[in-house]
């Protein structure tokens, strides 16, 4: 039971502050291009990790080859997968839109583990996982249609997909039981050694200060690259990877709405309908395996 209500409160927590960041991303990108952006974001998170595993002092890997994983996947979730979502950004994709892109995660979450994990779904969570494609399909295709996004930023989108749905599953394999914090700070780091220069060839490190950018580092490394991200290899840890990752589903609806009050983005009806359709797909995929145990503990 305490498993479960803890399990609960991750996935919640994990779901609302991953729709915000969307939001927040979205704000700092006014003020900073997107490896310079995410440079300062990895060396605040640096600032804040470093002192914390000197305290804490937590169990780091032993063998270079435990490294090597860890770096892998770091680079994977982090430098890959945030450069390409905050370049979908960038480029004028809305955040609603790149939240509902990389919520198709689950999707290929299930086709990787079905395949290399051995992780068996029934015919209801297939049907579940199909119904988000096709709510995500629903809006991507109508703004398509509307010229309202680019090549580029679909392109940027989907490298950010893929690789963080590679990088979170790579981790479970081959570093399962690594301590996530000795693992943030070397991710961080590999990060930042990756993005910062690419930040002064490619964008000249150019930053407008005002108080809007701090606020969303401080906001986007603390609640989501620290805790987030390790409420979401916790909930890997303790559940099935598909069922876990359907909760992505979820988080358009916190972006969409937090963009409509921030930045008077409107919702389409058709927006609202692909939202619907995903919120449905994420519950079958949820709810729709066999062992009731499991289910319970993973996403009640």
């Amino acid at each position: 039971m305490n498993r479960r209500w803890l399990d609960t409160f991750l996935a919640w927590y994990f779901v609302c502050v991953w729709g915000t960041g969307f939001v927040a991303t979205k704000l700092g990108l006014q003020y900073a291009a997107p490896f310079t952006f995410l440079s300062l974001r990895f060396g605040f998170g640096l600032l804040c990790l470093i002192p914390f595993a000197l305290i804490a002092r937590p169990a780091w890997p032993k063998t270079p080859v435990e490294v090597g994983h860890i770096l892998i996947a770091g680079l994977l979730m982090h430098a890959v997968n945030l450069s390409g979502s905050h370049y979908a950004q960038y480029l004028g994709m809305s955040a609603g839109i790149a939240a509902l892109i990389l919520s198709l995660q689950p999707l290929l979450t299930a086709l990787f583990a079905s395949r290399w994990m051995h992780e068996a779904l029934g015919r209801r969570q297939w049907l579940g996982i199909g119904l988000g494609l096709a709510g995500v399909l629903l809006v991507v295709w109508h703004k398509i249609d509307v010229r309202a996004i680019g090549a580029g930023s679909l392109i940027a989108a989907g490298t950010g997909l893929v690789a963080i749905t590679s990088g979170t599953l790579y981790q479970r394999r081959f570093c399962p039981h690594v301590d996530l914090n000795s693992a943030a700070v070397l991710q961080f780091g590999a990060s930042l050694a990756v993005l910062l220069p690419l930040a002064f060839a490619v964008e000249g490190a150019h930053v407008r200060w005002a108080w809007q950018l701090p606020a969303a580092i401080v906001f986007l490394v603390i609640m989501g690259s620290i805790l987030a991200v390790n409420a979401l290899h916790t909930l890997m840890r303790h559940g099935q990877a598909t069922r876990v990752t359907s909760l992505l589903y979820l988080t358009p609806i916190v972006a969409v709405i937090l963009e409509y009050f921030t930045f008077d983005v409107v919702p389409t009806m058709l927006t609202i309908v692909g939202i619907a359709i995903t919120c449905l797909g994420v519950a079958m995929v949820a709810w729709g395996g066999t062992d009731a145990t499991e289910i319970a503990e993973v996403a009640d």
